[in-house]
């Protein structure tokens, strides 16, 4: 029991420190897009909330981040962490963490192959339970990414925001977000930037309560959930530019 109580004590303390330098460092730090918070919590508690709650998750889910390391290390190789740049608030790049889910399987010319033909069973047991997002609690630490928010997209979709579609990196990026928990990957961009714009303009702690809520039942039934080709939208990059080709050659053959 005094064993337990030591453990408890110690996680409480690391945590509180993380979210006093949270704290300490969103009140110093200058953003470019002027975006007003809706409320005191927007504004004071939701950065170091994210602090406190991620870093007190990572001491709790060591056991589970170690094991799957050494899983991923023995399943598909080394690195055992894929990280790969995403634009976040101001659309500023940053490195985001994920437990690695593919192979390095390559053609005969050396050329990697498409992402579904790398992703094995077991890199998909891994999406499906979104154990692979794990490591993305370091970037909430680090003030990457936020708990709840809209989700860091590839920096290849940048050019292909609308002007109030790109308001989604007025703030941090989520671990889930709105549009995760109406449909997350079965709906279609237009209706997933539309509820990242909607939580923007109104985020709450409430809001965000109920968003880690259904995150937690999503997960646990797997529902609403597609692994490479089962994703409904598709690339945003593919799809628009798709739909730019085809309005430049109505407008050619007008």
């Amino acid at each position: 029991m005094r064993k337990m109580k030591r453990i408890i004590k110690a996680i409480a303390g690391v945590s509180a420190a993380a979210g006093v330098l949270a704290f300490v460092r969103e009140r110093a730090e200058n953003f470019q897009n002027g975006h007003q918070p809706y409320g005191p919590y927007e504004k004071y508690i939701k950065r170091p909330l994210d602090a406190f709650l991620s870093a007190g998750a990572l001491i709790v889910l060591s056991p589970v981040l170690i094991v799957t390391a050494a899983l991923v290390r023995i399943k598909l190789g080394s690195p055992v962490l894929f990280s790969q740049e995403r634009p976040g608030r101001d659309e500023k790049l940053f490195k985001l963490y994920k437990f690695r889910s593919m192979t390095d399987a390559r053609d005969g010319f050396g050329n990697l192959l498409p992402d579904d033909d790398r992703l094995t069973p077991f890199g998909r047991a891994l999406r499906s339970t979104s154990i692979d997002e794990l490591p993305e609690l370091l970037n909430i630490v680090k003030g990457d990414m936020s708990a709840v928010g809209p989700r860091p997209l590839l920096t290849e979709y940048l050019p292909y925001y609308t002007e109030a579609e790109r308001h989604r990196h007025d703030v941090r990026p989520g671990l889930s977000g709105l549009a995760q928990v109406h449909g997350r990957n079965t709906i279609t961009w237009e209706e997933k930037f539309a509820k990242d714009t909607e939580y923007v303009g109104r985020i709450t702690f409430i809001g965000d309560m109920k968003i880690i809520f259904q995150t937690l039942i999503k997960t646990v039934k797997r529902s609403d959930i597609r692994v490479g080709r089962e994703h409904v939208a598709g690339r945003l990059d593919k799809v628009r530019g798709l739909q730019e080709g085809e309005q430049g050659n109505e407008r050619f053959v007008k």
